[in-house]
């Protein structure tokens, strides 16, 4: 039975450290903050409550490969999911509405046909068989196997691009621009394209083709919410890991990762204690480098864009509303800004442009004080690590108005049921995860401008990293699986292949 010491309590080390806990090993997770769930968090206040992280689920099959894997027992025993249906109302620049059935392609095509005209649902769903085809790609490599020493075979774009002939020539579509301009050939499934990314924490601007995978993981495997708020996911693994003997010890920041005879040997923490281990498992190979100084992580793969500051952030206004749910309410809408795929850059060149807003409306009793309220929650993916002065209240209050008018479109007279509103920036991102700036970690993609996340295996012996900031990426189902491939590789060594 192997000490192994993993920092931080994100949704990734959760996972990492109940699947090691099972194998047999002794686990202690070391958390700086007060909370575990990294990045699944809640806002409550008079009686409401608000997911401030992910507000949805895609590929619950990780999280139920979890908890049979922990304990035998379906997810479903410890969480209630609900298929949430229409997966989302779309609302774009030029009035036109359409609400698309969860994870239904005939569906999704005979809506876009009569909201868009005929033709545009057939396009769409010609471009999800070509989005199936680059997820088959690139399924295994990107979700389910370690990142091997050979990574650079991810390079290759995986997107069966359709030819365009474009000033006497024929050109395939790189990116997601091109992709939406040359193939759905219509501003507002463009926009559709677009807004998934976004939701994602990519810039749609310069995302890679293969981030088509993105909208069709939502149509494939469908969007779930878990009753009581994405929180009580967090909720359940985390109990699950005390279930399993696992340690938990907040308000512990580590400050270094002891090594001896070059190999990983435990932690420092600011207290001064020394926490020794067999195996230490981190939250993010960039905080890992300020642990282990002195030390090349990953050797060639430190070329990778894995910094943090690289990557947007979010901007999260939640409302707490009088009156009552209308009972035909969408738990989605999405809000679509002029010029989705350019967002992000107009507020890099410092111009505070209109933004697609995410409106989360979910029926849920346990959110709200009574039957006569409601608590909505927006969002709006926004830059981060690029100097914009989050901190600056009247910023922020601009901003959120903006992101509220927005939301009016779609929830006609909010602003006079506004009890009262919280705003949070990437400010508060980096007070609850440490990510510099803010920023969200996206989920790996291939092809040549894709993103990759370092490795969970380092260069130093016995030192693992596991959650959004590494392989595979960010978001609930990519963190689950860093923790799968943390514990296999610790677990059956080097040779481990991944999920069959």
């Amino acid at each position: 039975m192997a000490r192994i010491a993993v920092i931080g309590a994100g949704m990734g080390a959760m996972a990492a450290a109940a699947r090691l806990a099972v194998a047999g090993h002794r686990v202690a997770v070391y958390e700086r903050t007060e909370a575990y769930g990294g990045a699944v968090r809640r806002l409550e206040r008079d009686g409401f409550g608000f997911d401030t992280g992910p507000g949805l689920l895609t590929l619950p099959a990780v999280y139920r490969d979890l908890f049979i894997k922990t304990g035998k027992e379906p997810l479903e025993s410890v969480v209630e999911l609900v298929q949430v249906d229409p997966s989302s109302r779309h609302i774009f620049t030029d009035g036109t509405e359409v609400s698309l059935p969860n994870a239904s392609h005939a569906g999704v095509v005979a809506a876009l046909d009569e909201a868009l005209g005929a033709g545009a649902g057939g396009r769409w769903g010609d471009f999800l068989i070509r989005a199936r085809e680059a997820w088959d790609r690139t399924r295994r490599p990107l979700l389910e196997e370690p990142l091997w020493p050979n990574w650079q075979v991810l390079q290759r774009e995986p997107y069966p691009a359709v030819p365009h002939k474009r000033l006497l020539r024929t050109r395939r579509a790189c990116t997601l621009y091109e992709i939406g301009a040359w193939e759905l050939r219509d501003p507002r499934l463009a926009a559709l394209l677009y807004g998934h990314a976004l939701a994602h924490g990519v810039d749609p601007g310069s995302a890679p083709a293969s981030a088509a995978v993105l909208p069709y993981m939502e149509h494939a495997f469908g969007t779930w919410y878990v009753r009581g708020g994405m929180r009580e996911l967090a909720r359940a693994v985390y109990e699950r890991c005390i279930q399993r003997k696992v340690e938990f010890h907040f308000g512990a920041e580590v400050t270094s990762v002891l090594e001896k005879d070059g190999r990983a040997a435990g932690l420092e923490l600011s207290d001064g204690a020394v926490v020794e281990a067999d195996t230490v498992v981190g939250a993010g190979p960039w905080r890992l480098r300020g642990l282990v100084p002195g030390r090349e992580l990953y050797g060639a793969k430190e070329v990778l864009p894995d910094a943090e500051d690289l990557h947007p952030g979010r901007v999260v206004v939640c409302l707490a509303l009088r009156g009552a749910r209308e009972p035909d309410a969408v738990h989605r809408t999405v809000v679509y800004s002029p010029e989705p795929e350019g967002e992000l850059d107009l507020f890099s060149h410092g111009e505070m442009p209109d933004l697609t807003v995410r409106i989360d409306r979910p029926d849920d009793p346990a959110l709200r004080p009574d039957a006569d309220h409601e608590s909505v929650v927006l969002t709006a993916t926004v830059p981060c690590g690029l100097g914009y002065d989050w901190a600056t209240p009247g910023v922020v209050e601009a901003l959120a108005d903006r992101m509220v008018s927005a939301a009016e479109r779609a929830v006609p007279g909010l602003r006079e049921r506004i009890l009262w509103r919280e705003v949070r920036t990437p400010v508060h991102t980096e007070r609850e995860t440490g990510a510099t700036g803010g920023a969200v970690p996206p989920p790996s993609l291939a092809g040549g401008e894709g993103t990759l996340h370092p490795s969970n295996s380092t260069a130093v012996p016995g030192l693992f990293t596991a959650g959004g900031w590494s392989h595979p990426g960010g978001g609930l189902p990519h963190a689950g699986m860093s923790g799968s491939l943390v514990a296999g590789l610790i677990v059956e060594g080097p040779g481990f292949r991944g999920s069959q």
